[in-house]
C-alpha cells in the first residue's frame, strides 16, 4: 500500500488551512481551488475514497468533537425548534430539492434526484455558530444553529439511505423508509443511552491520561460501529454519547482534559482540511464524467439548484417559527415573541459542508447487477456546488448580515460580574474546605507553604473583579492582560534558563521534559484565570 499519497493530501491541507488564516479568503474555498490547482499537475495520483468507508471513518470523530463541546442545557431548553429543523426541514428539504432537480435535470430519475436531496438536505452549521459567538448573536440563536448542526445528520444519512435502496434495487417503500426511520432514530438513541454510562465509567477509573486519551479517540467509532451493528444510526448513539461524556467532563483528570482539547481539536482540523481538499482534487474527474451534463447546462443546473436550496430553508423557518406560537397558547406564554431578525439569520445560516461531502462520496459506484449507479457524477457534482455556493454566498455575507440588522448586544459587564459572582462563591467554598483540611495534624503545612494556597485562591477570586477595572493608559491593556503578559515573560525566562543549564550538561534531557512541562501547567493555568 502506498502512503505517500495519504501523507501529501494530509499535510498539504493542513498547511492551506493553516495559510488561509493570514488570508480573508476561508480555509474551505482556498483548499478547494488549491485542490484543483494541484489535480492538473503531472504525476498527482487520482485520489479516491471507498464509499463503504467514508462515513465511518469521518462523521463519527467530526459529531463528537462538535457534541462534546456543546451544552446539553442548553439543546434540551431549546428542543422544539431544534426538532423542526433537524428533522421536518431536512425531511422537507430532501423532497423539495429532489423533486426541483428531477424536473430540472432531463433525464435524472426521481429515487436519484431524491438521494441529491438528502445529501444536499443537511445544513453544516459550525461556521455559522463561530460567526455567532464572535459578533455576538443571542445565545438562543447560536444554541439551535448548533443543535440543529448534531441532529440533522442523522435525519439526513436515513432519507439517504431509503432513497439509496431503490436506486441500487433493494426496494423500498413508504411504510418501509418510515419503520426504517423510526427504528434507526429509537434504537440510534437506545444505543447512545446504553453505552454513554459504561463508557463514562471507564474514562474516569483509568488513572493515566494516555489511556483515556485512546478511549477517547476509540469512543465515537465503537458508538457508531455498535449501532449500525443493529441497523439503528449510528449518527445518534454518537451525540448521545458525546453529550453525555461533555455534560459530565468535568469528573475527568484535568491531565486527560488538557490532552484531549488539543488531540480532537487537531482531528477536527485535519478530517475537515481533507475532505475539502478532495473536492477539488476530485473535480476534473467528476466534470469528466458529466457525459451530457456539461458546459452551461451543468452550470445551469448548479446555480437553479442552489436557489432552491436557499429558498427551500426560508420556506421551513418561517413557518416553523410562527406556527407554533399561532396553534399554541402555552407556547406563547412561555417564550418571548420573536422578530423577523432571527428566522432570517437562521434561514441564511444554512451553509452547507462537510457531512453532504462526507454522504456524497459514501454513494456506491454500482448498483444491482454491477451496473453503474446512475448519474453519480452529476450528483457529486451538484453536492460539490452546493456545498462552495452556500459557502461563498452565505458564509461570506453573514457576518455583514448580522450586523446590518443590529441585534442587540450582549451585556458583557453582566456576564462578567456573573463570572465573578460564580468564582467568588467557588473561592469560598474552597476557602472553607482548606481550613477544615489545615486543622488536621496530618495535614499540617508550614505557614508559608499555606499561605501559598490562600494566595491562589485569593488571585483567582480577584482576577475576573479586575477585568471590570480601567485600562492602563499607557499599553491599553486590562489589569488580567497584564497579568497574563508578566507572567508568561516570567515563565519564558525560566524556559530559557533551564534549557542553558541542560545544554551546558548541569540537568539532563529527561529532567528538563519534567521542568518544561511544569511550567507549561502554570502557564496554561495562568492563562485560564484571566481568559
Amino acid at each position: 500500500m502506498d502512503v505517500m499519497p495519504l501523507l501529501l493530501l494530509v499535510a498539504g491541507s493542513a498547511a492551506v488551512a493553516a495559510a488561509a488564516r493570514r488570508t480573508p479568503v476561508p480555509a474551505p474555498l482556498l483548499l478547494v481551488a488549491v485542490g484543483l490547482a494541484v489535480s492538473y499537475v503531472p504525476g498527482v495520483p487520482d485520489y479516491t475514497l471507498d464509499p463503504d468507508v467514508v462515513l465511518p471513518l469521518l462523521l463519527p470523530p467530526l459529531l463528537y468533537t462538535s457534541a462534546t463541546d456543546s451544552s446539553y442545557l442548553d439543546l434540551r431548553a431549546q428542543l422544539r425548534p431544534v426538532a423542526l429543523l433537524s428533522v421536518g426541514y431536512v425531511l422537507f428539504a430532501t423532497v423539495a430539492v429532489g423533486w426541483a432537480a428531477y424536473l430540472l435535470v432531463p433525464g435524472l430519475p426521481l429515487t436519484a434526484a431524491l438521494v441529491l436531496g438528502a445529501v444536499v438536505a443537511p445544513p453544516d452549521a459550525v461556521a455559522a455558530t463561530a460567526v455567532a459567538r464572535r459578533v455576538g448573536l443571542p445565545s438562543r440563536i447560536t444554541t439551535i444553529l448548533q443543535g440543529e448542526s448534531l441532529l440533522n445528520d442523522a435525519t439526513a444519512i436515513t432519507a439517504y439511505k431509503v432513497a439509496l435502496a431503490v436506486v441500487v434495487g433493494e426496494g423500498a417503500s413508504w411504510a418501509g423508509g418510515i419503520e426504517e426511520f423510526l427504528v434507526a432514530a429509537l434504537g440510534g438513541v437506545a444505543a447512545g443511552l446504553i453505552l454513554m454510562a459504561p463508557l463514562h465509567w471507564l474514562r474516569t477509573h483509568l488513572k493515566e491520561p494516555l489511556l483515556q486519551n485512546t478511549l477517547s479517540l476509540l469512543i465515537p467509532f465503537v458508538a457508531y460501529a455498535s449501532a449500525e451493528q443493529f441497523h439503528a444510526s449510528g449518527v445518534l448513539a454518537v451525540v448521545v454519547v458525546a453529550l453525555y461524556l461533555g455534560h459530565r467532563a468535568w469528573e475527568v483528570d484535568f491531565a486527560t482534559r488538557l490532552q484531549e482539547d488539543a488531540v480532537w481539536k487537531m482531528v477536527a482540523f485535519v478530517l475537515e482540511s481533507a475532505v475539502f481538499a478532495l473536492i477539488g482534487l476530485q473535480l476534473p474527474v467528476v466534470l469528466r464524467g458529466l457525459g451530457s451534463y456539461e458546459g452551461l447546462d451543468a452550470a445551469w443546473y448548479a446555480f437553479a439548484l442552489f436557489l432552491v436550496v436557499v429558498a427551500a430553508r426560508f420556506l421551513w423557518v418561517y413557518p416553523a417559527t410562527f406556527l407554533p406560537r399561532a396553534l399554541s397558547a402555552r407556547i406563547r406564554a412561555r417564550e418571548e415573541n420573536p422578530t423577523w431578525r432571527g428566522p432570517f439569520v437562521i434561514a441564511w445560516a444554512g451553509m452547507r459542508g462537510v457531512v453532504s461531502l462526507a454522504i456524497a462520496f459514501s454513494i456506491p459506484l454500482t448498483v444491482e447487477h454491477g451496473e453503474s449507479f446512475p448519474h453519480r457524477n452529476l450528483i457529486l457534482f451538484l453536492t460539490f456546488t452546493t456545498v462552495i455556493g452556500t459557502l461563498v454566498v452565505q458564509g461570506l455575507t453573514l457576518p455583514p448580515l448580522i450586523r446590518v440588522l443590529k441585534f442587540p448586544a450582549p451585556d458583557a459587564q453582566a456576564a462578567t460580574l456573573a463570572e465573578a459572582n460564580a468564582q467568588a462563591q467557588a473561592s469560598r467554598v474552597a476557602e472553607e474546605r482548606l481550613d477544615a483540611l489545615l486543622a488536621d495534624e496530618r495535614n499540617a503545612l508550614p505557614p508559608p507553604l499555606a499561605d501559598r494556597l490562600r494566595d491562589v485562591l485569593e488571585r483567582r477570586r480577584n482576577a475576573v473583579w479586575e477585568r471590570l477595572g480601567q485600562v492602563n493608559p499607557v499599553t491599553g491593556e486590562t489589569v488580567d492582560d497584564t497579568y497574563r503578559r508578566l507572567s508568561r515573560e516570567m515563565i519564558s525566562a525560566e524556559r530559557a534558563m533551564f534549557v542553558r543549564l541542560r545544554d551546558g550538561r548541569h540537568i539532563d534531557d529527561e529532567m528538563l521534559r519534567t521542568l518544561l512541562r511544569r511550567l507549561d501547567l502554570e502557564e496554561a493555568a495562568a492563562y485560564r484565570e484571566t481568559a
